[in-house]
């Protein structure tokens, strides 16, 4: 659609000689073209020169298709001789201004059209620049080793656009920021040389996109935003850059990075330096301290131009003053810089994209948003229109009330209607960004009575690592009545507070925490529920603070995902990282938060511990079955791919079982079939049977080795064909042999709860359909009774128990899935967990119902105590040691009205689980 068709509004002419003037230069065009253009120039000297200087350029524009105009001018430009270019900037500058102002005020474009057609040229204006300035160093032979055909490339320098050309949001008139890198790497020992030529081109460049001369400017180019500019050149090393940011960067300077892109040079060589930047940008935890770091920016950026103070419209600032652009990109970018190195879906340069990116993450309101969003593009257009009237970088609203008639006519407002709109966008905004920036501080009214003991505790916190900087200490003095409160209002309040004592000591810093407490209060309420509970689980989040970024994370109360998910979600992860120890690291966070979440919902009765058993045993099944593959690969790139049909990971215990506690080991058996192949293929090859067993030590390192982010879980592999004695990986017909011919009694109950959860398809079916065919194999009953009834008389000699001990001692939890093993034994079943196994004995007749059932009670209730007791570390069970919300949950969970009561439940189903065990073994 043409210009001229597409108009649908026009500013008032605040001058009308002027605009009678451009009506009559322009007579000939249709009446609403004329009109608009009148109407500019009525309003704007700096658009009506444009548009006496360009007449004959602008009627051609008038008929055509906007766009298409527009990318003439560009191709136009980028095909102009270097000697040609310095003209040829400067009209391309003058014709998308004069074009993006008529499709403005025409209502053409809206403000993403708009900012980037100015964008498109900043972008373009700095490739030929680059070119040409780099060109001339190449030609006088100043770049070593570079020719004519390292032009396209800049010869390794890129120019990346930050701010708002790096976002493609270029105001009217606004100045470019770039900062200009070289890739070190591409000149070796040269680079020093290479350096200082390029040093040159880069000033040589900026003189050409910045001098004024009598056809104008192309674009004010500034390059402070590089790495500390009072010492450094105008273009610096990438290595030296990095090395910068990661030793000395701020948070504005992470801010600044969210938009950077490379726009003119070596478009790839910035793209790579933006990877490697990228965990300076985008930090792996929620960095809730970035909002008081925005704030102090802030404070600082008012102080210095006189901001301060309550709104007043003449001379407001539109950008940097309250309730100005800088306030929404502020509120943006910090909400981006908080979650954004958890969330790539937040890592995007725009503001207008980056709030709808903020809201399908559950960031921000959708109505804040859209608010928010709102008001932006109305501000921009202020913005724009004050910078039109005299092509000045300015913000300022007009002091005068000529020049507030004159911005009203611009806008083809109602003058007292603008000022009451200008003035409630400008307190919307303020209210919707000031409170995010500056939470209130607590009155003193809000700290709760101390009793002498009390406040020396609380006292003593002040000499805590985390608790050391002044920044940590104000921001701790904002959520400490709240902490109290809650901590006193524990039946336990003592407990509860020396437990939060002991979270508070482990922490090594706590600027980062405590600023998350105070943006999210109901983290707040959480480390209170803890500390209330248990204190090994409140140590736990001290030194494992970062799981409380899952807390916020958007889905951390809902409905459990399941097991497909969650092995989907993990490979993801695993495949976005680059390398091996990445790997690690990154299921390690993972596991780490998945597992917190597990034991929160436990904790407070989402979850019973069924249920929880069955999430954690989920969880190490789905980090098995994602990290296999990633070992595998790892170790076929030294030794080639596995020989024959490869290794599978057979769970036993509790895993295969399908239940685990907080704290269980995790009992494997890998099996492979080499299929008749010797040796593998690769360049360090290997023979099977070597291979396999290597291979399988590497899956050990994978699960159990710390690394930054500590380990995965501890593994057994005594479960194996002849435990300790027997190789790390068993070959698939030696699995078969010894189950069939030499295996115990016990290693047969073993393999009831044995489960295939990683490896080829192909053998896991074979490995399963080996372990149902020996399951439902010929068995002498009797004998297996004796040999069971032999192992209870091992168990009960290794670990006698005790009357707050589950699993070990007559009638607990080892016995009873013992007994429960010999019946899906007996009964030929292919069940895995001990519920199933006593169903399978009962209808096999192998045991009464009542017995069964009696047996499945017992069974369920000191499971239950131990799945809590095993969340909350209560190793040596002591009743008194515990805070009121972990009596509170092991009550909940078991039944039973207090502790003495639980103590009888259990040795009565202790008992009774007893006599049916002996009866069974009889």
């Amino acid at each position: 659609m043409s210009l001229v068709r597409a108009i649908s509004r026009s500013p008032r002419p605040f001058d009308a000689e002027r605009a009678a003037e451009i009506a009559s230069a322009f007579s000939g065009e249709p009446p609403e073209a004329r009109d608009l253009l009148a109407g500019i120039a009525g309003c704007a000297p700096y658009l009506r020169d444009l548009m006496n200087f360009e007449a004959e350029w602008l009627r051609g524009a008038l008929g055509d298709d906007p766009h298409v105009r527009l990318q003439q001018v560009l191709s136009e430009t980028a095909a102009a001789p270097d000697d040609a270019l310095p003209r040829a900037l400067r009209q391309a500058k003058r014709r998308v201004a004069l074009l993006a102002a008529v499709c403005d005020c025409g209502g053409v474009w809206g403000l993403e059209d708009v900012t980037g057609a100015l964008t498109r040229l900043a972008d373009l204006a700095t490739g030929l620049a680059v070119r040409r300035e780099v060109g001339t160093e190449i030609r006088r032979g100043r770049l070593p080793g570079r020719t004519e055909d390292d032009l396209e490339t800049g010869a390794g320098l890129v120019a990346i656009a930050m701010g708002k050309m790096g976002a493609f949001e270029l105001n009217y008139s606004s100045d470019i920021d770039l900062i200009v890198l070289f890739d070190e790497e591409l000149y070796g020992a040269e680079a020093g040389e290479a350096r200082a030529s390029l040093v040159k081109a880069t000033r040589r460049m900026c003189s050409l996109l910045s001098d004024t001369g009598p056809e104008g400017y192309v674009f004010r180019t500034d390059l402070r935003l590089r790495p500390d500019p009072s010492v450094t050149p105008v273009c610096i090393g990438m290595d030296a850059a990095e090395r910068y940011y990661e030793a000395f960067g701020r948070t504005w300077e992470r801010a600044a990075w969210i938009k950077g892109r490379p726009a003119a040079g070596d478009i790839a060589a910035g793209e790579r330096f933006l990877d490697r930047l990228a965990p300076f940008t985008w930090r792996r935890h929620l960095d809730f301290a970035a909002i008081e770091d925005a704030h102090a920016i802030r404070l600082r950026i008012r102080d210095h131009k006189g901001l301060g103070g309550p709104i007043a419209l003449p001379g407001h600032d539109m950008k940097l003053g309250r309730g100005g652009i800088r306030e929404i990109e502020f509120f943006t970018q910090t909400r981006q810089i908080i979650a954004g190195g958890r969330d790539p879906s937040l890592r995007v340069r725009g503001t207008i994209e980056a709030l709808a990116q903020l809201v399908r993450a559950g960031w921000v309101p959708d109505d804040t948003a859209r608010q928010l969003t709102e008001d932006y593009r109305a501000h921009r257009e202020v913005e724009h229109r004050l910078q039109m009237i005299a092509d000045q970088q300015t913000h300022d609203l007009p002091a005068s009330p000529e020049g507030f008639a004159r911005l009203a006519a611009f806008l083809d407002r109602d003058e007292t209607e603008l000022r009451a709109e200008l003035r409630a966008r400008l307190d919307r905004v303020s209210g919707l960004t000031e409170g995010f920036f500056s939470p209130a501080r607590p009155a003193a009214s809000d700290m709760p009575e101390l009793d002498a003991d009390r406040k020396r505790l609380v006292q003593s916190w002040r000499g805590y690592p985390a608790l050391r900087s002044e920044r940590a200490l104000d921001i701790f003095d904002r959520i400490k009545p709240a902490v109290l409160t809650g901590l006193l209002a524990s039946p336990r309040p003592d407990r509860a507070l020396l437990n939060f004592d002991g979270f508070l000591r482990g922490l090594p810093a706590g600027v980062q925490l405590f600023s998350l407490f105070e943006a999210n209060p109901h983290l707040t309420a959480l480390i209170v529920d803890i500390a209330g509970s248990s204190a090994e689980l409140a140590e736990y989040l001290s030194r494992n603070a970062a799981v409380l970024d899952a807390v916020i994370g958007g889905d951390f109360f809902t409905e459990w995902p399941g097991l497909a998910a969650l092995e989907t979600g993990l490979a993801q992860r695993l495949e976005a990282r680059p390398d091996y120890e990445r790997k690690l690291d990154e299921a390690r966070s993972w596991m780490r938060d998945w597992h917190f979440r597990i034991g929160v919902h436990h904790l407070r009765g989402i979850a019973t511990g069924d249920e929880a058993g069955r999430q954690y045993a989920e969880l190490a099944e789905a980090a098995i079955a994602a990290l296999w593959p990633v070992v595998v690969a790892e170790f076929a790139t030294r030794h080639g791919p596995p020989p024959g049909t490869g290794a599978m990971v057979l769970a036993m215990g509790s895993l295969g079982a399908g239940h685990l506690t907080a704290r269980s080991d995790l009992d494997l058996i890998v099996i492979y079939d080499a299929a008749g192949v010797d040796a593998s293929e690769g360049r360090r090859p290997l023979s099977s049977g070597v291979y396999y067993a290597r291979l399988t030590q590497s899956l050990v390192t994978a699960l159990t080795a710390p690394t930054a982010q500590g380990r995965l879980y501890e593994v057994d592999m005594r479960l194996r064909p002849s435990g300790k004695q027997g190789p790390v990986a068993t070959a698939l017909g030696a699995f078969e042999r010894y189950q069939r011919e030499d295996a115990w009694t016990w290693e047969h109950l073993a393999l009831t709860r044995g489960r295939a959860i990683a490896g080829p398809p192909a053998l896991c079916e074979a490995v399963e359909g080996l372990r149902s065919a020996i399951i439902a194999g010929p068995r002498d009953a009797a004998a297996a009774r004796a040999d069971t009834a032999a192992m209870r008389d091992r168990l009960r000699g290794a670990k006698p128990g005790g009357p707050w001990d589950a699993k070990a001692g007559p009638g607990r939890l080892a016995e009873i899935e013992l007994a429960a093993s010999l019946l899906g034994l007996l009964a030929r079943s292919g069940a895995a967990a001990p519920g199933d196994q006593i169903a399978a004995g009962r209808e096999a007749g192998l045991i009464g119902a009542d017995a069964a059932r009696r047996l499945e009670a017992a069974r369920g209730l000191l499971a239950r105590f131990q799945d809590a007791k095993r969340l909350l570390g209560a190793n040596g069970f002591d009743p008194e040691t515990l805070g009121a919300g972990a009596l509170a949950m092991i009550l909940r969970e078991t039944g039973a009205r207090d502790m003495d009561g639980l103590a009888r439940d259990l040795a009565h189903a202790a008992d009774g689980a007893d006599a049916i065990i002996t009866e069974l073994l009889r």
